[in-house]
């Protein structure tokens, strides 16, 4: 079995939004985060280096108001002679004689420089890492968008699209909180060392007062982490509930307020808006407490130096500007611990964040490609075969059952029948949206596995019956980008199915802006511009998933003339539940519960008198009656339904298509189905 037809076992989806390290800390995603720091190392370098110098200052400054302002200046002790000045005092006394100044204002002008200079340094820190980190989290989100475009259409299949737009804007947002947060913590936790090396050189007794708190405060620090990354995980899901239910509900607006949901919509958005506000409340809570816990630490820290540390200076075993200045570090140390505390709330928040980012690159999950493609010729000839394709979406519910049939180059084939036969099935088999383990689809003759991806859907144009139209211009949308297709092409594929005109009408012609999903345009006109915009691409086959379900008769009748024309010696392949659309398709398969029991021509099957025709005398009889009621063709899927079951599934035709008389007809199946 070749690599591509390799099928990988069944994912659990809902691991994409709870498969998490539960740590508090998971210091691994700042490994992982530096990846996309690399290319900004030398600007990310020079932020730490301002941080240094800044965290320098900032211990020097308590420096100059104990040793040199008190010490030195106002009440000289020989008690702290012993005590490192870092040449502060000299330069004092430098300053003093050539400004011809006093020592006090030499000290003091000392002191307003340091202070301005450890801001000037401490505001280039944070403009550098703001730089850095915006540019870096810039690639990241390119990152994340391009592995969820890359995803699989079974991967959007079962993951809400409102949790994927999560992790694109809100994560990635709060991921530059991180890196900023961070930056604070070091440029906090330097002057935190440098600030116990001179404490410990001051006094290590004072030093050990000091140093009883800080198994407490580790004990609560811990505790605290470990509480809070619980909350924000939740605060996390919460607000991703919330955007994934707003963004149903405003996607589906139309039907909220034709049905009078709107109450019931907005009582169930507050209760999961309740559920976001109270898991806010205790994180709020819980840090406040956290503050406070810290806060009564330090002071009683203080305490305890002012009371052991003015006995030491009443001794004279220490000067009173090394009491000044220890108590100034004890700030220094106490900080840090401080800013910690407030910065878990941003950094839990974050944690969570880049934990669902990462997951969500890291997600395995990919089309398999092939390692050396087929080179297919510069035009197909557009033959296509289905051989014994087995096929479903879940293991225990098969959609198609050993599906043959071939399309020769030029021919146009309608694949008919009701709801959840497998007809939309075949078409995304055949795109390579899913892989398949059983059976094989060629093109050419050529193995649909062995083809690139992008190579196949530049070859087969598709337009499903679900279509997109993108937010921009009209010719944006007809063109999608592909420089390949110029202005006149675009102008010509919008002329061959009728959209010339209503463009020309718009306000800018082509140039016309249109809204999400083209909401300004009408449902007819949407669709006529979805197939101008296969119809651009000039593919050697062209798909037609249902795409006329949507047009009224009128526009429908200058749609078939239009394809008419393109169709001519291009193969095609029509899924349709109208029957009137494909009277004049060379041939027409008939799928029920994933098997092929009927195919031939219009007449052919007619004659027949089998599924296709229960389905046309069935349709037939509702468009008259349609007609008398409003004049438009329908079809009542809930008659169609109770004719097919009440047939003799023996007697059905399930003759091969291969006219291979040797090969055993196909079983009937029995079991449901997928809807397509």
């Amino acid at each position: 079995m070749s690599e591509q037809k390799k099928q990988s076992p069944p994912r659990d989806y809902s691991a994409f939004d709870v498969e998490l390290t539960h740590q508090a800390l998971n210091f691994r995603l700042f490994g992982r985060l530096l990846k996309w720091m690399r290319p900004y190392r030398i600007t990310l370098g020079v932020s730490i280096a301002f941080v240094l110098l800044g965290a320098t200052t900032s211990v020097l400054l308590p420096v100059v108001t104990g040793r040199v302002l008190i010490d030195t200046i106002l009440l000289p002790s020989a008690a702290g002679d012993d005590l490192p000045d870092y040449g502060l005092v000299d330069l004092t006394h430098w300053l003093a004689d050539t400004l011809s100044v006093d020592l006090l204002v030499a000290a003091g002008v000392i002191y307003i420089v340091m202070h301005i200079g450890h801001a000037v340094l401490m505001f280039l820190h944070q403009l550098t890492l703001v730089s850095s980190s915006l540019k870096a989290l810039r690639d990241l989100r390119m990152d994340l968008f391009a592995s969820l475009q890359n995803k699989p259409i079974a991967f959007y299949d079962h993951v809400s699209v409102g949790r994927v737009m999560t992790r694109v804007s809100n994560d990635v947002e709060n991921l530059f909180a991180l890196l900023t947060g961070f930056g604070m913590l070091v440029g906090e936790f330097v002057p935190f060392f440098l600030a116990l090396f001179l404490m410990l050189h001051i006094s290590i007794e004072l030093t050990m007062v000091v140093a009883v708190t800080l198994p407490v405060a580790a004990v609560g620090t811990y505790a605290f982490r470990i509480v809070m990354s619980r909350i924000f995980r939740l605060i996390r899901d919460s607000v991703s509930s919330l955007n994934q239910y707003m963004q149903e509900d405003l996607s589906g607006i139309d039907v909220v307020q034709l049905s009078g949901r709107e109450a019931l919509n907005i009582e169930q958005y507050g209760e999961r808006n309740k559920e976001n506000r109270q898991q806010e409340f205790r994180a709020i809570n819980y840090e406040v407490l956290y503050e406070n816990f810290n806060n009564s630490l330090a002071s009683m820290a203080t305490a305890g130096i002012v009371w052991y540390g003015g006995g030491t200076v009443v001794q004279e075993s220490i000067s009173l500007g090394a009491l000044v200045l220890f108590t100034h570090l004890i700030n220094l140390m106490v900080q840090p611990v401080v800013i910690l505390g407030q910065q878990f709330n941003v950094l839990f928040r974050s944690m969570a964040s880049g934990e669902r980012i990462f997951q969500a690159i890291d997600w395995e999950e990919a089309l398999h490609e092939p390692k050396q493609p087929a080179r297919l010729p510069e035009r197909l000839a557009g033959e296509v075969e289905f051989r014994n394709v087995d096929f479903g979406y879940y293991a225990h519910d098969p959609i198609l059952k050993d599906v043959s049939f071939r399309i020769e180059p030029g021919e146009k084939l309608a694949i008919v029948g009701p709801t959840g036969s497998g007809k939309s099935t075949i078409i995304r088999l055949l795109m390579r949206f899913y892989d398949f383990k059983d059976g094989m689809v060629f093109l050419d003759g050529v193995d649909v596995n062995q083809i690139n991806s992008h190579e196949l859907h530049r070859r087969v144009g598709v337009v499903l019956q679900d279509f997109h139209i993108f937010s921009g211009t009209v010719r944006d949308n007809i063109t999608l980008g592909n420089p390949d297709i110029t202005n006149e092409r675009a102008e010509w594929a919008a002329r061959v199915v009728n959209a010339h005109r209503f463009i020309q009408q718009l306000p800018e012609g082509y140039e016309s802006e249109l809204g999400e999903r083209g909401k300004s345009l009408s449902q007819g006109q949407r669709q006529l511009l979805a197939f101008a915009r296969v119809l651009a691409a000039d593919p050697e086959i062209l798909v037609l998933d249902e795409a006329t379900a949507s047009i009224d008769t009128a526009t429908e009748l200058v749609i078939q003339d239009a394809l008419h024309k393109l169709t001519e010696g291009r193969t095609s392949i029509m899924v349709a539940h109208r029957l009137q659309t494909i009277r004049e398709c060379d041939r027409i398969l008939v799928l029920h519960h994933g098997v092929v029991h009927e195919h031939g021509t219009h007449e052919e099957l007619l004659a027949k008198r089998g599924i296709y025709h229960t389905l046309h005398e069935l349709q037939f009889q509702d468009a008259e009656a349609a007609e008398e009621l409003s004049g438009e063709t329908t079809l009542s899927d809930v008659n169609q339904v109770k004719a097919i079951a009440e047939l003799d599934w023996n007697d059905a035709d399930e003759e091969s298509l291969h006219d291979d008389p040797a090969e055993p007809e196909q079983p009937s199946p029995l079991g449901g189905e997928k809807l397509d």
